[in-house]
C-alpha cells in the first residue's frame, strides 16, 4: 500500500518537472491540480499555494498565506520529528511522509477559520525539489493527499438514534458518549459543533416535542400526558417546558385546541 502510494507521488512528481521549463505553466498545472499543494521558495516562505488547499481548509485568499508563512517557523514543525525530513527534501532530497495528522487546531488558530466541518485528517505528503538547469533548487513543492478524514458525523448520528431511542430514560451523557464511541469530553465538544447544542439540549427538546404531541390527543388530560412521557405534572419538567415553549403545557394545550 505505501509502495503504491510512493508510485503515484512519484508520477506526479515526475509531471511537475516535465513543465518546469515554463514557470508560468507549472503554476497553472499546480493550481488546478486536485490535491492540496504548497509551493515553498529554498528559505522556506510559502510562494504558492493551490485552489485545493485552500478549499481544503476554507481560506478564503491566497495571500493570508503566500509570503507570510514560513514552514521553519511554525511550531506544528519546528516542535516535532518532522522537521529533520523537512529539512532533507530542503537540501534536495525527496521525502515521502506517510499518515501525518494534520494539525488542525493551529490551522484554524492561525487563519481564523470556524466552519471547517473536519475532526481529524490524516494526509500522506511528499517533499521534493525542482532544480533549475543549473541543478539548484529552484522551489520545494509539499504534495499533500488525504488518506483518512474523520468528520464525526457518524458518531453524531449515533448519537441522536440513542437519544431518541432512549427518551423516557433518565439523560445520562456518558451513556450517550458511550453509544457514540467516544470520550464524554470529546463527545460533547464534537455533540455541539455539529448540532449548535448540548447533547442535554438536544435530549430536552426530544422529549418537549413528545410532549406536545401527547398534548395535542385530547381524550388525554394534561397529567396523563406527562406520566405518558415519563414526567410528573408537579414537577420539574412543567417549568422547563414554560421556558422552551414559552407557555405553560395547559396554555398550550389551549393553543391547539382553539
Amino acid at each position: 500500500m505505501e509502495n503504491e502510494s510512493n508510485n503515484q507521488h512519484t508520477r506526479i512528481i515526475n509531471s511537475f518537472h516535465s513543465v518546469f521549463g515554463s514557470e508560468k505553466l507549472l503554476a497553472q498545472v499546480i493550481d488546478f491540480f486536485p490535491y492540496s499543494i504548497q509551493v515553498y521558495s529554498p528559505d522556506g516562505t510559502s510562494v504558492l499555494v493551490n485552489q485545493a488547499l485552500l478549499k481544503e481548509y476554507h481560506i478564503p485568499s491566497p495571500d493570508m498565506i503566500v509570503g507570510k508563512y514560513n514552514i521553519f517557523k511554525d511550531p506544528a514543525i519546528a516542535g516535532t520529528n518532522l522537521i529533520h525530513s523537512v529539512k532533507r527534501a530542503f537540501q534536495g532530497e525527496t521525502i515521502f511522509l506517510t499518515d501525518i495528522k494534520v494539525p488542525f487546531e493551529d490551522i484554524t488558530q492561525r487563519y481564523g477559520i470556524n466552519d471547517l466541518d473536519i475532526e481529524a485528517l490524516y494526509q500522506d505528503i511528499t517533499i521534493f525539489p525542482i532544480l533549475n538547469s543549473e541543478n539548484q533548487i529552484s522551489y520545494i513543492v509539499a504534495l499533500l493527499i488525504n488518506r483518512r478524514v474523520y468528520q464525526g458525523k457518524n458518531e453524531i448520528i449515533r448519537a441522536k438514534e440513542y437519544i431518541e431511542s432512549h427518551w423516557l430514560d433518565t439523560f445520562v451523557a456518558g451513556e450517550v458518549a458511550k453509544a457514540a464511541g467516544l470520550s464524554k469530553t470529546h463527545f460533547t465538544r464534537l455533540f455541539k459543533k455539529h448540532t449548535g447544542m448540548t447533547p442535554h439540549d438536544y435530549y430536552t427538546n426530544y422529549k418537549i416535542n413528545k410532549l406536545k404531541e401527547k398534548l395535542s390527543d385530547f381524550n388525554l388530560s394534561v397529567a396523563q400526558a406527562f406520566a405518558i412521557c415519563g414526567l410528573d405534572y408537579n414537577g420539574h419538567f412543567a417549568r422547563v417546558f414554560k421556558e422552551k415553549v414559552g407557555l405553560s403545557p395547559a396554555q398550550y394545550r389551549n393553543t391547539v385546541n382553539s
